[in-house]
């Protein structure tokens, strides 16, 4: 290639997760599969999107010599239904992310380096005009909110694509968007007569213009797939410098033009998919960055310092994931997942959400035009509130988008009907599809979707679960279990539905352990303790009083009285009723409460029956977290007893064990049993008061002994204890907390942590203290001493000294 042509360098990640969000409650419930986290998307973001903020270089000792954003250096997009829950979940991580693409801005003539999305993933080509035009301007919305700018780009789901898309994307003044080299039909000079048809893929070094029936245009980018491929399939993130090398390989000696080598990834490789990716990349970024001849660079920047020279026609219903073109979203194509399964669920799947979407669409049309003079300009303005729930921004909204004269029951029919739309397109968010069964997590998740969709229209005394699941039938399921869709939906769907006596339900047995609370907040609901009386009588409890609810989507409101009867153990009875005069409620409330102190259980459970005609909840109504809550306390008492119970049975057979362990002689299961989990404990008391190397030689004296006899500690459980006090000591880092004492009594932990063979995740607290070095550093606030106690840590926690001072 001659020197006269520049090259440029561009990374793109992909960085997105399906939403995994209870639809009913607006939030993600605790999911075991993702331990030691509380879910799926804590636990990427932690191996994922949060190391990516400060990805490590490290020097020949293997401290960390520098950090990295990598954000500020790579092409990227973040869906927003993940963007919306870092808002709320990970705030810290959310303006790693956001700096990075100001910093991209300043570094690249103002084009930043982040990219938009189509709202919730859902495959273009197979949505309707309506359903195109409001997800591009959700993405472009959300976006905009986020990051403060209009984007340039924009991320389609799969990169599947038709010209009716990408219409929708250049109307909305949308530049460019990134496609796989075989979704290009043909492309030509422009000027040229001839096309080259598509017997090979395109270049892809370039920007390709592509010209719309509209009379529109769009610039388009084909990824170099080879090497795209290799990121996510041929474990080249295991080796940074394995990575910049095959970056380079991208270049073409035989190109006379402007090159541009640039790849599109899962923005999950690094990190999550690839154990320590985010340092791989920030290796080859650092690398090319100090390459003369390459310039890094983002498609913004590219294209007004090359704008297309060529111009191409794309391959209508393809994607970058589907050889079959967007099969895969609506039959059995034959793309998979491996696993030998059928996919023929795919097709009556698609088809019972389109006839369910149409009837959803039509409720909206016709019952819509009784709030909004234009239904479907008020959907696309409803990003609006999605970004912002509080009052004040609902009633900006119907006060621009809103008949004038909406009164109250309006504005809930207003909300109920956008909240339906809503729920109507995340039920074909595209991982629903892309999996080889139709019970499993992501196609389940639609379906919920669906589920909350068919429950809104029901204010509009429309019926669409009978006919929805009978569609459903259609759809073949690969485990026997389930037979098919309706048996998902029976099994898995259906007795998850939420409504508002649930919520309360669950809010008022919660209230047999916890402080009463005249305001909480319950998930999306906002409850109101109008009155309360908590009663024990040894192990059993009775809760009484008046509640109010309110939905913060829906404006929904309901009053209730509740009776909570805990009979001890795990067993709950509670009943609702709905809210009568106040009189009759203090008559009811004095005679229960004086049964309750007076006579028999039975007695008291006859009246709540006699009184409350309406359903009865248990303990297994609440939603998990609360209900793991209750179950920790109801068994705390059982756990001291079984400790007690160990330390009797084991203290006086320590020594008898060690001397077992001497003979070799086989040690008895129970009592090994036994003995394990009575030295964890004593250990965990250690950990938990290691102020001192004393109790250093205390624990080192107990591996000893137990090693004789076999003894493996429990490194997770003592991994968690050792993890949550180096957080608390290193949280008083920037305060004027005694530095040496600090950094001896971390040096102490991370001993303790060496001696059991329990390698910690230093993440977090490498961050924690160089954000607390710098915080003193800035307010002049450092004295030798500290700097010295800053230096020991710092060497502790694997940070080479030198990158103290260090700023984000």
């Amino acid at each position: 290639m001659s020197e006269n042509f520049p090259r440029y360098l561009c990374i793109h990640g992909h960085f997105y997760q399906p939403p995994r969000e209870n639809p009913w409650l607006e939030a993600i419930e605790v999911q075991d599969s993702a331990a030691p986290d509380h879910d799926w998307n804590v636990r990427i973001t932690r191996e994922c999107y949060a190391p990516n903020c400060r990805a490590r270089l490290l020097d020949g000792q293997n401290k960390i010599a520098n950090l990295l954003n990598n954000y500020a250096w790579i092409s990227f997009n973040v869906g927003p239904t993940l963007l919306a829950w870092m808002a709320e979940s990970a705030p810290s991580v959310l303006p790693g992310i956001v700096e990075g693409d100001r910093v991209s801005r300043e570094r690249r003539g103002g084009h930043g380096n982040a990219l938009a999305q189509v709202y919730n993933h859902v495959i273009m080509p197979l949505a309707g005009p309506q359903d195109k035009q409001t997800q591009v301007l959700w993405g472009i919305a959300d976006f905009r909110a986020r990051f403060g700018r209009d984007p340039e780009g924009i991320w389609l789901a799969e990169t599947a694509v038709d010209v009716a898309s990408l219409e929708a994307l250049a109307s909305a003044g949308i530049r460019f968007t990134i496609l796989a080299q075989r979704q290009a039909r043909r492309w030509r000079q422009i000027g040229a007569a001839e096309w080259t048809q598509s017997n090979g893929e395109i270049d892809p070094s370039q920007a390709y213009r592509c010209q719309l029936p509209s009379g529109n245009s769009i610039a388009l980018f084909f990824y170099d797939g080879a090497i795209s491929r290799a990121v996510a399939f041929e474990k080249l993130l295991d080796s940074g410098e394995k990575f910049f090398a095959r970056l380079l390989e991208g270049f073409d000696p035989s190109r006379q033009h402007p090159q541009l080598v640039h790849i599109a990834t899962d923005g999950e490789s690094y990190g999550h998919h690839h154990a320590h990716g985010d340092m791989a990349l920030a290796y080859a970024l650092d690398r090319l960055s100090k390459e003369p001849a390459i310039r890094l660079t983002n498609y913004g920047e590219f294209l007004e310092l090359h704008p297309p020279t060529w111009e191409v026609e794309i391959h209508d219903n393809s994607s970058w994931s589907c050889e079959h073109g967007i099969e895969r979203w609506r039959s059995n194509c034959g793309c998979n997942m491996g696993r030998g399964w059928q996919q023929e669920w795919r097709g009556p799947l698609r088809q019972a959400l389109d006839r369910l979407k149409g009837q959803l669409d039509h409720v909206f049309a016709t019952r819509g035009r009784e709030c909004f003079p234009d239904p479907w300009a008020a959907r696309d303005a409803y990003i609006q509130i999605m970004l912002d729930r509080s009052p004040e921004s609902v009633r900006q909204f119907l006060q621009t988008h809103a008949h004038a004269d909406l009164d109250e029951m309006l504005v809930r029919t207003a909300l109920w009907l956008l909240e339906m739309q809503r729920h109507g397109m995340l039920m074909f968010t595209s991982c629903g599809w892309f999996f080889d069964e139709i019970s499993g997590l992501e196609t389940t998740q639609c379906l919920r979707y669906a589920a909350r969709a068919i429950q809104l229209a029901r204010h509009f005394q429309h019926e669409f679960e009978d006919e929805f699941v009978l569609e459903l039938e259609k759809a073949p399921s690969n485990l026997p279990e389930f037979q098919n869709g309706k048996g998902v939906w029976e099994q898995l769907v259906r007795p998850g539905r939420i409504d508002l006596d649930r919520i309360l339900a669950h809010f008022a047995i919660s209230l047999i352990y916890q402080e009463r609370q005249e305001h909480a907040r319950v998930y999306c609901f906002d409850l109101e303790t109008l009155d309360q009386e908590v009663l024990s009588r040894g192990n059993t409890h009775l809760a009484i009083g008046r509640l109010k609810i309110r939905s913060r989507l829906t404006w929904n409101e309901a009053e209730t009285w509740f009776v909570v009867v805990h009979y001890g153990g795990l067993d709950f009875h509670a009943a609702l009723r709905k809210a009568l005069v106040p009189e009759e409620y203090d008559g009811f409330k004095k005679q229960l409460l004086e049964l309750f102190q007076t006579d028999s259980l039975a007695d008291v459970t006859t009246l709540v029956a006699q009184e409350f005609k309406g359903e009865i909840y248990r303990l297994a109504d609440l939603f998990v977290e609360e209900q793991r809550r209750i179950i920790s306390i109801i068994l705390q008492d059982r756990f001291v007893d079984y400790q007690q119970s160990l330390e009797r049975f084991a203290d006086p057979d320590e020594d008898l064990l060690y001397q077992l362990g001497r003979l070799h002689y086989p040690i008895p299961k129970a009592m090994r049993t036994a003995a394990t989990l009575d030295f964890d404990h004593h250990i965990l008391q250690e950990i938990l008061h290691l102020h001192t190397g004393e109790g250093l030689q205390t624990i080192k004296h107990r591996l000893e002994r137990g090693k004789v006899w076999g003894y493996q500690a429990d490194r997770e459980i003592l991994g968690q204890a050792l993890a949550r006090e180096l957080k608390t000591l290193l949280g008083d880092l920037n305060t004027n907390a005694d530095l040496p004492a600090l950094a001896a009594q971390t040096g102490h932990l991370l001993d303790a942590a060496a001696l059991l063979g329990i390698r910690l995740s230093l993440w977090q607290l490498q961050n924690e203290l160089l954000d607390a070095y710098a915080q003193l550093q800035a307010a002049d606030s450092l004295s030798q001493t500290s700097r010295e106690a800053f230096a020991h840590l710092a060497g502790r926690l694997n940070i080479s000294k030198d990158l103290l001072g260090w700023k984000p």
